[in-house]
């Protein structure tokens, strides 16, 4: 008998009410999309964890700003209002901050002030 199994990735989490396209196309929040999908992510963020660094990439695009941390951690951050690159920088941005694990794993999500 002959068994055949196929490897299934888990299925990515669909954010909704966020125009993909436009917050990827808004690096650093600098062009102000992001600031509309604040109140949507902080909603939503939850979908995030458990889900790899890669799988985030993914969902999200390329982070402004990653950060290495203890114990092989790292911090992803996606700027919601404009950046520390912006023509018009915020002193302190709103930001989502991605925390993951050792194992490259989201593990925390939240919206910074």
């Amino acid at each position: 008998m002959l068994i055949l199994t196929t490897a299934c990735g888990n299925k990515l989490p669909e954010l909704t009410g966020i125009d993909w396209v436009a917050w990827q196309a808004d690096r650093e929040g600098c062009n102000g999309i992001r600031t509309l999908a604040i109140d949507t992510l902080s909603a939503q963020k939850n979908l995030l964890l458990g889900l790899s660094e890669m799988e985030i990439i993914k969902v999200l695009g390329k982070p402004d700003k990653n950060e290495p941390y203890k114990r092989n951690q790292k911090f992803f951050y996606y700027f919601l209002e404009p950046g520390e690159t912006c023509k018009q920088a915020q002193s302190s941005p709103t930001y989502l901050q991605l925390r993951f694990n050792a194992m490259g794993m989201a593990k925390e999500a939240m919206i910074q002030q």
